[in-house]
């Protein structure tokens, strides 16, 4: 309560001539943990030019790959673009292609073809 007491001068603005579209990134690093082998991910959703959503934590699961943990990141990052996406539809806000973006050429062509691999099958999402 004292946070939103203390910002209500704090807003967004979006000026009429910028465009309004919905991106997501993630990224992810690969076993940074020393203790416990757990990945580090990370998701940020943007509106235009303004960051509107973002997180960053440690990953419930050890992966085996680079793939697997931003596969497991997408996930999460479509979630939150997924909700995003419903809360502008009910403010009467239509898009139709929301790109997401990441680094990992693997977890791209696996999302694109995602058949029940024999070293995929175990991934939790």
């Amino acid at each position: 309560m004292r946070y939103l007491l203390g910002t209500t001068n704090l807003s967004l603005w979006y000026p009429k001539n910028m465009p309004f579209n919905l991106v997501g990134y993630f990224d992810s690093d690969f076993a940074r943990c020393k203790t416990n082998r757990k990945s580090m991910s990370g998701t940020c959703q943007f509106i235009g030019s303004t960051l509107v959503s973002w997180h960053s934590k440690k990953q419930n699961s050890v992966a085996l790959s680079t793939t697997e943990v931003e596969y497991i990141v997408v996930g999460s990052c479509c979630a939150q673009i997924l909700w995003m996406k419903q809360q502008l539809f009910d403010f009467g806000l239509s898009l139709d292609h929301i790109p997401i973006r990441c680094d990992n050429t693997s977890a791209i062509n696996l999302s694109k073809n995602p058949v029940l691999h024999s070293r995929t099958k175990h991934i939790e999402i």
